[in-house]
Parts: C-alpha cells; structure tokens; sequence
C-alpha cells in the first residue's frame, strides 16, 4: 500500500511543475485522400484530396506530452513569419499552451512535414525546412526570452529537444547549461547528431542505440546489453552528466550512473505489447523521465515509469502524447 501512495502522490505531485522545452518546432501536415486512378503524365497515383488536418509536431510533441502528465510545458523556439508559423500559434491556443517563449522571425521559415496518404497507406512527405543554425539577432532574442521566462517562473527542469534544425546550436547550449547550473535546475536531452557532444555537465542524456553508434562513432553494432553499458559509460564520462538514459527499443532501457565512484547500470527491460506505432516514443520517454528527474526521483524510478510510458504509447496509432490515467494504472498494476 505505501508504495501504492507513493506513485499515486508522484503523480499527482506533476501537476505543480514548471518544465521548459528548449528545441525545433514543426507543423505536422495531414493530406487523406483516395486512390482511384494512375496519373496521364506520368506512372505515379492520383490522390483525390478528402481531409486536411494539421498538428504540432518536434518539441511541441514533447510540450503536449508534459502537459498531457499535468504539468506546465514552457515550449521555447523560433518559427517564421509565415503562415505556417501562424498555424504553429493557432494549435498552440488550442491546446492551452503559452506561446511566451516563441520567437518569430522574417529570416526562417516554419518547420512542416506534409504527409500525403492515400487509402489509407502514406504514399509520401515533402518537408519544408531550413536547418542552418539562427542568425546572432535571432539566436540574442531567443537567449532573451529564456532570460525573462526563468527571472519570472521556478522552472523545474529543462529539456533540450534537438532534431538538427537550427534552433539548438552549441552557443545555445551552452549559455542554458549555464544559466541551468546556477539555478540548480535539472537539464535533460533528447539529442540527434550535430550538437551531440556538445551537452556537457546536464543531468540526463536520453540517446537512442543508433543515436549512441553515431555519436561515439562506434564501428561495431551495440548487439548487447555489455556493449551499450560500456559505450553509455564512456559516454556519461566524457558529457560529464549525471545519467545516460538509452532507448533500446522492443527490448526496453538502460539508465547508467556513477554513485560514489563506482559504475552503475539499471537494465529495464520492455513489457510484451501489441506494437500499432513507434513514433512519438522518445518524445513521451524523454517528457516522463523529466519530470521524475524535477522531483528527484530515483534512477530506478525514472527509467521504469519512462520504459512504461514510451511503450504505452506505441501502443497508438501516429504521434500522441501520454495518458497520465492509463500510465499511473500500469504504473500500479506492476508493483
């Protein structure tokens, strides 16, 4: 029973966090038609449009997913004057998020992936984006707005949400961490390659097994658990973080620490599931493992209820965000 209280508690607890999300956003572009015919021009189908919908996609996954657990999601990034960014800010007031740390700017454009299904298969995605790094008046604004949201709110963490467009550079990571360090505040990452060994001194590092080959530039494929111990304690070495949460996909997480000199690694492994869809999984690990990480929960904890979340998840169909409800009963049934 006391353990029973103690989640229920924790769960409850989210609902009082502040968690700043710090990374590319996009619009995800939803195109439903029917297939009936093959075009005259040349040997590719005709979709006859029926639906259009569009939906906030990158680190506003991650926003939805955190306000989704109940807590406050801070989203932080820079789209562009255009319509597309006009869209981003239309679904942003739907979904009662602040769009205090947006910035828009005349010299980018809104990130969007249109994806165009036609009965119901995706037949193709056209991405409409730039991935050079912000400009210096960009990159000062966006520093700026960070600067008011922390003067004003008590964020309790903050998590990078990285996926090479331009918005996290290694300046930027670096003046946050800083910024982070001072204030005691917990920094978590979900990184892709660029900036990869850039996130020096954060709290929790979240690589995928691909993600770890590449960045490491590992020659060998990490086949088994040994492996991935040894390239995540490198790898928490040389960030210098606290954890190095890996994401090993259908066979569950590794969360790899060092408490009083000595190397240790947590292995949680995947429950059986009826997998509909992978994506949006990291989002909804990297969201859940954040706020266990704002309340200082043990590693233990962290990688168990994040490993439940990201395969709850899968369990849907495209990108959705975590049902607090359905999580806290997994969570409870597995005690």
């Amino acid at each position: 029973m006391h353990k029973e209280g103690n989640y229920k508690k924790l769960f409850n607890d989210f609902n009082r966090l502040n968690i700043m999300i710090i990374g590319d956003v996009m619009v995800d572009s939803y195109l439903w038609g029917k297939v009936e015919r093959i075009s005259p021009e040349a040997p590719i189908p005709i979709v006859a449009l029926r639906k259009r919908e569009n939906r906030m996609g990158g680190a506003a996954n991650v926003a939805m997913n955190i306000r989704s657990m109940g807590a406050n999601p801070i989203l932080c990034s820079v789209i562009g004057s255009d319509e597309k960014g006009d869209q981003f800010l239309d679904l942003l007031k739907k979904e009662k998020i602040t769009d205090d740390g947006i910035v828009r700017s005349s010299r980018r454009i809104t990130t969007t992936k249109f994806r165009i299904f036609g009965n119901s298969h995706q037949m193709l995605r056209v991405d409409e984006e730039m991935d050079n790094d912000l400009v210096q008046g960009d990159f000062l604004t966006l520093i700026r707005v960070i600067d008011q949201i922390l003067s004003k709110v008590k964020v309790d963490c903050i998590i990078f949400q990285d996926y090479d467009k331009g918005v996290i550079s290694q300046k930027l990571i670096r003046e946050v961490v800083k910024r982070a360090l001072e204030a005691d505040i917990p920094v978590a990452v979900d990184p892709k390659r660029k900036n990869f060994m850039a996130y020096q001194q954060v709290t929790l590092f979240k690589p995928n097994l691909k993600e770890m080959k590449e960045g490491l530039n590992l020659e060998h494929e990490l086949l088994d658990n040994h492996s991935v111990m040894e390239a995540a304690q490198q790898l928490r070495t040389m960030l210098d973080c606290r954890f190095v949460l890996t994401t090993m996909s259908e066979k569950g997480v590794l969360i790899t620490l060092n408490d009083r000199n000595e190397d240790q690694n947590i292995f949680i492994p995947a429950h059986m599931r009826m997998i509909s869809d992978v994506s949006g999984a990291g989002d909804t690990v990297i969201s859940v493992a954040s706020l266990c990480l704002a309340l200082n929960r043990s590693p233990n904890e962290i990688a168990y209820i994040s490993n439940l979340a990201g395969g709850l998840v899968c369990e849907e169909v495209g990108v959705v965000p975590i049902n607090k409800e359905k999580l806290l009963k997994e969570v409870m049934g597995l005690l």
